[in-house]
């Protein structure tokens, strides 16, 4: 049993419920996001890393590396994305939308009414719009993998404070089939390499 709490972001019910309405009815603006031409692959994987490294979806992070790795990024991008020190990596057009997604993560899904002008200002209503998508998909993966783990803690005899057992079981049983080889081929890359 491990000593440290579970600490990181994990899915409530509601919360999870809601956000998967949000994914569904949203999910078709994602075509619009790989058709501005402001927003490269390389830009969208610098958003998702960033947002993942706030909230330390195991998952995502490696799965998304891999696909920093495809867009162009390297290896030392990557790193510095994870330890949010992107500052020096990131173009003048890509800084304030990485600083957003960071605040966006750090707040739980709260900017300030500021941090949402600026970027509304900055990259006008459209692009803005895809950004925001972005952040909002990235976060729902994370908290997806964070709740699986969640699961898997209290399966290791520790529970989670803002979790349920009932919503646990049913989030398990949802969800089986795709984290368990997802789990399965994380931890056989770690030790790979």
């Amino acid at each position: 049993m491990s000593s440290q709490p579970f600490s990181k972001k994990i899915f409530t019910p509601g919360l999870f419920f809601s956000d998967l309405g949000y994914i569904i009815f949203h999910a078709p603006g994602m075509i619009g996001v790989s058709r501005n031409p402001a927003i490269s692959k390389a830009f969208v994987e610098k958003i998702m890393s960033v947002v993942t490294a706030v909230n330390g979806c195991v998952y995502c992070t490696w799965f998304h590396a891999r696909q920093a790795t495809k867009s162009g990024l390297s290896n030392e991008e990557i790193r510095n994305l994870m330890n949010l020190q992107f500052q020096a990596d990131a173009s003048d057009f890509e800084l304030p939308a990485l600083l957003y997604a960071q605040h966006f993560a750090e707040t739980n899904r709260h900017p300030e009414d500021d941090m949402k002008e600026k970027i509304l200002e900055f990259y006008g209503e459209k692009t803005a719009g895809h950004i925001h998508l972005v952040i909002r998909m990235i976060f729902f993966g994370n908290l997806y993998g964070n709740t699986w783990d969640a699961v898997i803690s209290r399966f290791k005899g520790q529970a989670v404070n803002e979790s349920s057992l009932i919503f646990e079981i049913f989030f398990f049983l949802l969800n089986f089939p795709v984290m368990f080889p997802a789990m399965l081929l994380v931890k056989k890359d770690k030790k790979k390499n």
